[in-house]
């Protein structure tokens, strides 16, 4: 067991003297993008005096500079200036592993709080980076990293930390869910809903890492280090793509009365951390049914508190920039109290696996011909798995027929051998799309 100290229970920097409300938290900001700008417009407009916009860096800062903000802000396209000035916080808005590791290191290492909305970053140097906070007597923050404007980890640092979470699961990726319900709702082909979703600026030209489930797996790293207090990287994930869906199983999901959502879930149960992140048959009912377009929803198990729900926008620069400043925030007030003790929470490095057990749709694409039934029931059988339902739509072309088998509750792991013999049976025109079903 490694121990860090946990978000925001790090020291304040010692080398501060206690603040009074005359003397606001110096801010450097690095990063004038749609989410930078919106920050910084914030902080601008503030007038209760906490915080002070005191430097911003940007590649070609010329062009990027606005009238509202006030002449004594100095602009540096240098990340060194920022490093050497006398910020109290600085704000990485930049993105990306590289430079931005860099940066955050640097201004830890000088002292520096961080603020920072990059979830590739923390899901993969978070723990060590916080480790660095805490032997520098600073705090590193990092609220706007999972789900933008939804406050779920100052939730999980401060109104849960009372109770023992063993679960997470999410809707984390807005683009992904925008994509599937339009399918949903308007029973188009998946091409057609991601041309859309492009359209509208809800997926980049190359949309692969939410598409592939990369983007979520990363968020929910960040949510199992804060909320379940385990180091996983993004890569021990297991992520399926949501590109096979097509309208044809929202009908089928229909039939069992469910729907199809991209779930991010973590189960931590002793000394495994079951997670996944991939498209999931869920209860049309269920919170996770009932969230359409571009919104994100959280949902935590506790031993102690049961069930909790966090909805609202996943992304955009004025639900991001707030939760920005909210961190900017608490940081300013810590500094302000002046120098604490800190605990420390001991960090898990449990074993990951994706080996859940629940009840599966399997969608199959076939060439018609006798025995197909009978043939799949056979290798089912010798897998000792039990089928639940057998559905069959009217309608359509017998040389690209789709039909559906359900499987009552097994482990992955049991049913990955039977999918590989499955799809190499000469009438499936392609694989399987095998989805957990989650009630």
């Amino acid at each position: 067991m490694d121990k860090i100290p946990p978000e925001r229970l790090s020291d304040a920097n010692p080398a501060l003297v206690p603040r009074g409300p005359a003397a606001p938290c110096r801010v450097a900001l690095v990063g004038f993008g749609t989410v930078g700008r919106a920050v910084a417009k914030i902080l601008c407009e503030r007038t209760d005096g906490l915080l002070r916009l005191t430097q911003i860096c940007n590649r070609n800062f010329e062009r990027k500079k606005q009238p509202w903000v006030p002449n004594d802000v100095i602009w540096t396209e240098d990340f060194q200036t920022i490093l050497n000035s006398d910020a109290d916080i600085v704000i990485e808005l930049i993105g990306g592993l590289h430079p931005a590791e860099d940066l955050v290191r640097g201004a830890l290492s000088a002292g520096k709080s961080v603020v920072t909305a990059n979830k590739q970053l923390i899901a993969r140097h978070g723990p060590d980076l916080l480790q660095l906070a805490g032997a520098k007597g600073c705090q590193l923050e990092f609220g706007a990293s999972v789900a933008g404007g939804v406050p779920v980890l100052p939730a999980l640092r401060t109104g849960l930390c009372g109770d023992r979470l063993h679960g997470i699961a999410g809707i984390l990726n807005g683009t992904c869910n925008y994509i599937l319900s339009r399918i949903e709702t308007a029973r188009i082909p998946f091409s057609e809903a991601l041309e859309e979703a492009q359209a509208r600026g809800y997926a980049e030209a190359d949309a692969s890492e939410d598409l592939d489930g990369g983007d979520a797996r990363a968020k929910l790293s960040i949510l199992a280090l804060a909320g379940l207090h385990v180091r996983v990287s993004p890569q021990d994930i297991r992520a399926r793509t949501i590109r096979p869906v097509d309208a044809v199983d929202f009908d089928y999901a229909a039939e069992l009365g469910c729907t199809i959502r991209q779930i991010s879930r973590a189960d931590l149960k002793e000394k495994t951390l079951f997670a996944d992140v991939g498209p999931s048959l869920v209860p049309a009912s269920s919170p996770f049914g009932r969230v359409q377009r571009n919104l994100n929803l959280v949902l935590t198990s506790g031993e102690y508190g049961g069930d909790m729900a966090f909805l609202g926008a996943g992304a955009g620069g004025d639900p991001t920039a707030v939760a920005v400043v909210s961190d900017l925030m608490f940081v300013a007030e810590s500094i302000s109290a002046g120098p604490r003790s800190h605990r420390e929470l001991q960090l898990a490095s449990p074993t990951v696996s994706c080996d859940f057990e629940t009840p599966w749709y399997l969608r199959f694409l076939v060439k018609d011909q006798p025995g197909i039934i009978a043939g799949l029931a056979a290798i089912l059988s010798a897998h000792q798995l039990n089928i639940d339902a057998v559905l069959q739509k009217p309608g359509f072309d017998k040389g690209a027929l789709p039909f559906v088998i359900t499987l009552e509750p097994c482990r992955d792991a049991q049913l990955h051998p039977a999918l590989q013999e499955m799809s190499a049976l000469p009438f499936a025109l392609k694989p399987c799309l095998c989805l957990p079903i989650l009630l």
